[in-house]
């Protein structure tokens, strides 16, 4: 579970640096779009996609929109907070994500990495205080419903984590690890309610 979780964030980081998949695969002579209207497209494809493969690269279009602050400065600390996290240097790479979350409370990717970090050390109610503002600035972040499903599936509360994967699959249908732990905790519950 954590790696998943881990993977997410890696993926996260690791998206910007991939032009082709940030690339807008249409040619459209439209006025360009906003982010919003980008990230409701996307989402939309998400959601109507059969082909996990499809799926995602069009997830991976939605971690590029998600991780463009707009300030150069945000950039280079939520970098800096990556490596941090990389070399396990957890309290550094919070220091580095306080100060993003601080200069732009706006910016739902900077409280998804801070709770990624808290999750990492262990600090469940603190990672969750960070999903649940990630969740109120973009309540489609599937990584930050994904990090949720992993805090109450560590704390015991299966029923819960059932529920936050569902909210996941809502979002991305094609999440194989979504899936496979709907069916996993789906089977646990229905043992347990014999």
């Amino acid at each position: 579970m954590r790696i998943f979780f881990a993977v997410c964030t890696a993926l996260s980081l690791s998206i910007p640096v991939l032009p082709a998949i940030a690339a807008d695969s249409t040619t459209e002579t439209a006025a360009p779009q906003t982010r919003e209207q980008r990230l409701d497209r996307l989402f939309s494809d998400l959601k109507h996609e059969r082909n996990p493969k499809a799926a995602e690269r069009i997830a991976g279009r939605i971690w590029a929109e998600w991780n463009r602050s707009g300030s150069a400065s945000i950039d280079l600390m939520m970098q800096w907070s990556q490596k941090a996290i990389e070399d396990q240097k957890f309290d550094v790479a919070l220091d580095f994500l306080d100060q993003v979350v601080t200069l732009d409370p706006k910016y739902a990717e900077g409280w998804n990495r801070r709770a990624t970090a808290h999750f990492l050390m262990k600090n469940y109610a603190k990672s969750m205080a960070d999903i649940e503002k990630t969740l109120e600035l973009e309540p489609r972040h599937f990584g930050a419903l994904s990090g949720m499903a992993q805090i109450m599936t560590e704390t015991g509360r299966k029923q819960s984590a059932l529920d936050a994967w569902q909210k996941v699959l809502d979002v991305y249908p094609m999440l194989r690890n979504a899936q496979d732990q709907v069916s996993k905790l789906s089977e646990d519950l229905a043992g347990e309610a014999i």
